[in-house]
């Protein structure tokens, strides 16, 4: 197992590319700007005095984090109604975006399978359907016919504003199918189980479930459920037919720092418990044939200490940071697995960071990061020597496929680069050979020849070399040209690089698209990190604004022809850097942004606070709390000429609150100087993801294109 498959927090699950494009900030009668005819809504100021350390400050829009409020919900009515006023002389460029980016798009697709026993297992979609269709069919029959829908999300999904499939897993003999759902965005699943063979659920419901394995023979369940603040923390064990009531709690983490995950070893043999935080990670495993076995702790916790597991053999393959940061490779004998015990097969590295280790029958993967690029290593456990598998581009991104056969000759992988679309290879556990099993087909005749991808390094201002990577069309001509910048920059994430065919609309404009890679973010591993959180969370947005005025001084942009984007804890650092510089650029996009740190964080009821305490800062702590507040986004609005700005946000999300960036578009209405475009754009049926159906999806992106090509003035 590794932190890959671990739950994480703000931002979690949330791939962030929002091809977008800026140009120059129009005046109030061009274009681009709100009309003057219109008159954006004003929230009620009623003042809640909040004491903290002896000090008070006042918040006039804390009442808006009631939705049960009618009052709040007509706040929202008429944001969204005054968006769209805005917005509707660009209904027409909108449409046209969307139909554009839609035909590039393969409607009627499926992905490769994947195997699981006698089975393989896949996704297809069909033209007109919002939803996936999951589907399986018998290995004789994988050359066509015999397929078996195991869930047609459309169907589930009918009636219901939002839908998603979270757990997928499969029973070892193939007949059962544990499943959860999520139909209103806030990423509450309630588990359920389907017979396979007879297409039938059974009656099992457990709700709040974040995570679920199954035994080896099937017949029982282990769950993680969340407590009232969506902190994963107790694990049960379910036998099928039974009252859940009746369900043994295996484990229970009583640390509020800590969220608890459940897996299972490649080879099937163990059920994996997991209690992790930010800092610190402790492991318990169940043999996967002996249910009621009572869980053995690996390594018991220390402060600091994150270890993360898989099997091969009779062995366990640990990968740790006890000697240092980036983690070091170990193995110790599953029945003996004392840290005592515990056998280096690869040390630490200053210069490469292992991320991940996947174990096969056949050999091991390694996930590693060096020079903020993830690579992929093969390593022999007779021999203990590693092959580095080659990739043809200088920037790219890859991750683990779904690969649940143990004794699988090959490993399978994803790709994909700015110019190289999504990419399923398998690739030889011992030739190392690689077999290109599907390129995601973009239609209309893409030519990647068109575009170059470069990356680049501005320097911070106490000499970090901060990476940029940035795509453009080949043939644009010489000069500044319109461009967005992107950032995140915190939890430890690597800002990987993704392909989007519907940004090829703003790539052909002209648009030159790039991404920061501040500290905060995981590119150079957990130094890099750890450079960029806590006390050092201001390294976050002192390297973006770097790298902005970069772009600038090399030539590939003006900050009259610059936007900045950022969602969710990238959001965050948006908004601190629009405090900081708010002449930094000409439009600003915000999505699900946490934009309300210190009040968020001084309140511990909210979901993910005190998990975050070692992220963000424990604001019960004087010193925390001051530095907090000194960049906090809402806090810190003050009177200013803030760019054009899109602010999105959704009423279920779970993640970041939705009053967050509602407080903050009230506040930032009656703050600034200026009189830029400002929108709040509000998803009354979906979560921190924003809407669950593919075209709906495809609609927001067209949406917020639209928005930046209206403030260009097109």
């Amino acid at each position: 197992m590794n932190s890959n498959q671990l739950r994480w927090w703000r931002g979690a699950g949330l791939s962030i590319l929002l091809m977008v494009v800026s140009g120059c900030r129009m005046g109030a009668d061009a274009p681009g700007s709100a009309s003057t005819a219109l008159t954006p809504p004003l929230a009620k100021r009623i003042p809640k005095t909040i004491d903290q350390h002896g000090e008070k400050r006042v918040d006039d829009y804390f009442w808006l984090r009631d939705k049960e409020n009618p009052q709040t919900i007509k706040y929202l009515e008429a944001e969204n109604a005054y968006t769209d006023a805005v917005m509707k002389p660009a209904r027409e460029l909108e449409d046209g975006l969307y139909k554009e980016m839609l035909a590039r798009i393969k409607e009627d697709d499926a992905e490769v399978p994947w195997r699981k026993g006698n089975w393989l297992y896949y996704q297809r979609t069909e033209k007109g359907k919002q939803y996936p269709i999951y589907c399986r069919k018998m290995l004789e029959h994988s050359a066509g016919g015999g397929e078996t829908v195991t869930i047609d999300v459309n169907e589930l999904a009918t009636g219901k504003d939002f839908y998603e499939i979270g757990t997928y897993e499969i029973s070892e003999d193939g007949n059962l199918l544990a499943y959860s759902e999520d139909i209103t965005g806030f990423r509450q699943f309630t588990l359920r189980v389907k017979n396979l063979a007879t297409g039938k659920t059974l009656e099992d419901k457990i709700e709040k479930v974040d995570g679920a394995e199954w035994s080896k023979d099937g017949k029982t369940l282990f769950y993680v459920v969340e407590d009232e603040a969506k902190r994963p923390y107790r694990l049960y064990r379910h036998a099928l037919g039974s009252a859940v009531k009746e369900d043994a709690l295996i484990y229970e983490e009583t640390d509020r720092l800590y969220e608890l995950a459940v897996s299972k070893t490649r080879s099937g043999g163990y059920i994996v418990a997991t209690s992790v935080s930010k800092t610190t990670a402790e492991t318990r495993v169940i043999p996967a044939d002996r249910p009621d076995a009572k869980p053995v702790i690996i390594a018991p916790r220390r402060e600091g200490h994150e270890y993360y597991l898989d099997q091969h053999g009779d062995r366990f393959y640990i990968r740790t940071n006890d000697k240092g940061p980036n983690f070091r490779l170990v193995r110790v004998a599953a029945d003996q697995p004392g840290q005592d015990k515990w056998e280096e097969v690869l040390p630490h590295r200053d210069d490469v960071t292992l991320e991940g280790v996947d174990c096969f029958k056949g050999g091991l993967v390694l996930f590693e990061r060096s020079n903020a690029l993830p690579l992929i290593r093969f390593l022999d456990p007779a021999t203990l020597k590693a092959r580095n598998v080659e990739f043809p581009e200088k920037v790219y991104s890859i991750w683990a496929g779904r690969n649940e056969e143990y004794e699988a000759g090959a490993v399978r992988f994803g790709y994909q680069s700015f110019l190289t679309p999504s990419s399923t290879y398998d690739c030889d556990l011992v030739t190392g050979k690689l077999t290109l099993m599907k390129r995601k087909e973009v239609l209309g005749g893409y030519d990647p020849s068109k575009y170059v991808s470069e990356r680049l390094f501005a320097t911070a201002a106490d000499g970090a070399k901060v990476p940029i990577t940035l795509v453009r069309r080949k043939d644009q001509p010489a000069g500044p040209h319109p461009l967005l910048l992107e950032g995140y920059g915190a939890y430890g994430f690597p800002q990987d690089i993704y392909f989007s065919s519907p940004g090829l609309s703003l790539l052909d404009r002209g648009v030159t698209l790039a991404v920061a890679h501040p500290r905060g973010g995981g590119d150079y591993g957990r130094r890099w990190y750890d450079a960029g959180k806590m006390m050092n969370k201001k390294n976050t947005f002192s390297d973006f604004i770097a790298c902005a005025d970069h772009l600038v001084k090399a030539g590939y942009t003006t900050h009259d022809k610059m936007a900045i984007t950022g969602a969710s804890a990238g959001g965050l650092l948006i908004g601190a850097v629009l405090n900081a510089r708010p002449d930094l650029c000409r439009v600003a996009l915000m999505d699900v942004p946490f934009v309300d740190v210190l009040n968020t964080m001084s309140d511990d009821t909210l979901p993910l606070t005190t998990q975050e305490y070692i992220e963000w800062g424990n604001p019960t702590i004087k010193s925390e709390y001051d530095y907090i507040k000194s960049y906090c986004p809402y806090t810190n609005l003050h009177k200013a000429d803030y760019p054009a700005m899109l602010v999105r946000t959704s009423l279920n999300d779970s993640q970041v609150l939705f009053h967050e960036p509602v407080k903050y578009v009230a506040k930032m209405r009656v703050t600034r100087t200026d009189h830029h475009t400002l929108l709040l754009k509000v998803n009354m049926g979906a979560g921190h993801g924003g809407s669950s159906g593919r075209y709906d999806a495809l609609h927001e992106t067209a949406f917020q294109d639209a928005f930046l090509l209206r403030e260009l003035g097109l």
